[in-house]
């Protein structure tokens, strides 16, 4: 059975709910740095950050990096999919959205995986268990968001389509990242590539467009925002997500961005004094039941398999 076929193991959706908490954050993270700086320089900062720190680590404590250009070219294009595209684009767009209306645009990505998973793959083909379970998943983030969210998308309909594109880039990465474990790269290895290869293309842009030396300092919250983003949410993310990307596949780790709106709630009530609404308990319920029909297990119980 395919990793795709069967369903996650206990392991795996811990990790998948360990990788939504640092993706969930990561929202928050750029709403606070980009109210400091630039798209760019933030996007720079945070992939170049991240793959000084993966980079260490692989070399110091894990396999290292590959030599072959073949992977290093695959690193590229994984870089250009799964950072320099949906980054620039997410950041961008919350200059206008909230940081919870672009996790909720976001959470779009198992629908578009699961479409392109079944054009471009033959082992994550579209089924009706996942096509009803993605629709319900989809739908409780529509609950969680409540009304005023979506009245709120509709002036702001670029950045709209900015975290959508997004989310297209993130499902290609998905199946195209694939590839890595039939290379031989370990999970850490395949992180460390992809961010050292989107930093080579997004210093020089972000040194020409903004120009950081002539921007006035960043504050502390700034900073401390981009460390976040750099450490957490992307480089210990990024390991987690090759790992599951290698057991689990595409369709089941796109799951994580239905997750990450919830991660985003669950933060704002354990450490901001938020509380929870009706609308909000509704919605993560809705996920829930949407994560375990993609993932197949009410199906096989009611088959009395």
């Amino acid at each position: 059975m395919t990793a795709a076929a069967r369903p996650m193991t206990r392991r795996e959706w811990e990790l998948l709910g360990l990788l939504s908490l640092l993706w969930g954050g990561s929202f928050f993270f750029n709403a606070v740095a980009v109210a400091s700086l630039p798209v760019l320089t933030v996007v720079a900062a945070r992939v170049a950050l991240a793959a000084a720190i993966l980079g260490t680590a692989a070399t110091l404590a894990g396999p290292g990096l590959p030599r072959a250009p073949q992977v290093w070219t695959a690193f590229l294009v994984m870089g250009l999919l799964n950072n320099v595209i949906p980054f620039s684009l997410i950041v961008w767009g919350q200059q206008t959205l909230a940081s919870g209306v672009a996790a909720i645009l976001n959470a779009t990505t198992p629908l578009f995986t699961a479409l392109f998973a079944h054009w471009l793959t033959t082992d994550e083909r579209l089924t009706p268990g996942r096509l009803v379970g993605a629709g319900i998943g989809f739908g409780g983030v529509a609950v969680l968001a409540g009304p005023s969210a979506f009245r709120a998308l509709d002036g702001a309909g670029l950045a709209q389509l900015a975290c959508l594109a997004a989310a297209m880039s993130y499902a290609l990465a998905s199946i195209f990242g694939r590839r890595f474990r039939q290379m031989g790269v370990a999970p850490i290895s395949a992180a460390a590539g992809q961010l050292v290869m989107s930093s080579l293309v997004l210093a020089p842009l972000a040194l020409a467009v903004d120009r950081p030396w002539s921007l006035p300092a960043p504050g502390a919250p700034a900073i401390a925002a981009i460390l976040g983003l750099a450490a957490l949410s992307t480089a210990f993310a990024y390991v987690i997500f090759f790992r599951l990307l290698a057991s689990a596949g595409a369709t089941n780790i796109a799951l994580v961005t239905l997750l990450a709106p919830v991660s985003a709630i669950l933060l704002g009530v354990l450490f901001l004094g938020e509380a929870l609404t009706l609308g909000e308990l509704g919605g993560m319920a809705l996920i829930a039941l949407g994560l375990a029909a993609i993932d197949g297990r009410p199906w096989a119980m009611l088959r009395g398999a």
